[in-house]
């Protein structure tokens, strides 16, 4: 592992972080040199304000023991560790108050400095929820950002799929990398090391507790120009990563729902507070700051102009597809007055050149 010194050395302050012991900008301030850490005078470590169990970790040597079998462990599993001294850590990280000291990566680290937009969302979205989430993270992907999202159930997960359909994704645990949360997204997890990357600021084998979502809800905002909600009730984690965003200095913006929905609350009440009104990607792209917006922009235009040309029937079954929802193959049949064994076919042929989306259920859309 390069720098494994430096690596231990930002290892070992990221436990005393992670552990309740020191806050970041303590524990930049007080422990400036690994010198302090491995090998400090007793009197100065009395002096500071630290924990008496911290303390006792660091003289006793508890600290650098626990520090080199995690070292062990990151060679081990291959993953990748980055600190704050490196020059790869995320530069949009090192803007915010309190950036995590290192980032444990399972996958391609080098798209954590991409463009990136964060969507988040309810854990229980509707049908409405989902279609957005999974129609916009594909179409911003397509345009080149990287979509970053948490990994928990509901809209997150949406967002790294529709995500991989197109592009890139990045998920921020709030769990160790050993300790994938919820566990029925370990499969999602391995998908996305193939096209993005998984990181977490914590332990390998951090449980995920309650504190970490907080924290690891400034990571998403933190990695992006943007956050978009999708769905949220009015006291919902999604809401805690706008306010994050806004604090952090990035764009928030919101798709409206229905007034009588509990989870148009949170979304509805960030669009009166002045959050952008999302109905397209394009209303996204919009508000990104150059040069980000223009590439995204034209890279958009680019993808809509090379769409394959289409003829007969499978033009016209195209243009039957709605963009902005779902239809059912059987609605279509009846709209298109074919029988649905020969739409099937055509259906099938769509989507191989990546125009259309099937979804759950017999439903398909297009893609843009």
């Amino acid at each position: 592992m390069r720098g494994e010194a430096t690596g231990a050395f930002w290892l070992a302050l990221n436990f005393l972080v992670t552990d309740g012991h020191l806050s970041v900008s303590k524990a930049r301030r007080y422990f400036d040199a690994s010198e302090k850490l491995f090998r400090p005078n007793p009197d100065w470590l009395n002096s500071i304000n630290l924990s008496e169990p911290a303390r006792n970790r660091i003289l006793s040597g508890e600290l650098l023991e626990q520090t080199l079998k995690e070292l062990e462990k990151l060679k081990q599993k291959e993953y990748t560790l980055l600190t704050f001294g490196d020059s790869q850590y995320p530069r949009a990280l090192r803007e915010i108050v309190e950036p995590p000291l290192v980032l444990y990566c399972y996958g391609q680290p080098d798209i954590l400095n991409w463009a990136a937009v964060a969507v988040v969302g309810s854990r229980r979205p509707s049908a409405y929820g989902r279609l957005m989430a999974e129609k916009l993270a594909d179409e911003l992907a397509a345009s080149g950002l990287v979509i970053v999202s948490g990994l928990a159930r509901g809209i997150d997960t949406l967002a790294h799929c529709g995500a991989l359909r197109s592009g890139r994704t990045v998920a921020v645990l709030g769990s160790g990398l050993e300790e994938i949360y919820p566990k029925e997204n370990r499969i999602m997890a391995e998908k996305i090391v193939e096209r993005g990357v998984v990181i977490s600021e914590f332990p390998l084998n951090s449980e995920p507790l309650g504190y970490h979502f907080p924290l690891r809800n400034r990571v998403i905002s933190g990695l992006s120009l943007a956050c978009l909600v999708i769905e949220a009730s009015i006291k919902s984690g999604a809401l805690i990563t706008a306010h994050l965003a806004l604090d952090q200095g990035r764009e928030v913006l919101a798709v409206p729902g229905p007034v009588t929905s509990e989870l148009s609350q949170g979304t509805n009440y960030l669009i009166k507070h002045g959050a952008k009104l999302v109905e397209s990607v394009e209303d996204v792209l919009s508000e990104l700051p150059s040069p980000w917006k223009e590439a995204a922009q034209n890279r958009l235009a680019e993808r809509k102009r090379t769409l394959p040309e289409l003829e007969g029937r499978e033009k016209k079954v195209f243009l039957a597809l709605p963009d902005k929802s779902a239809i059912h193959i059987d609605e279509l049949a009846d709209k298109m007055q074919m029988a649905v064994a020969e739409l099937l076919t055509i259906l099938l042929s769509l989507e191989m050149k990546d125009l259309i989306i099937h979804e759950a259920g017999k439903y398909f859309r297009r893609r843009v």
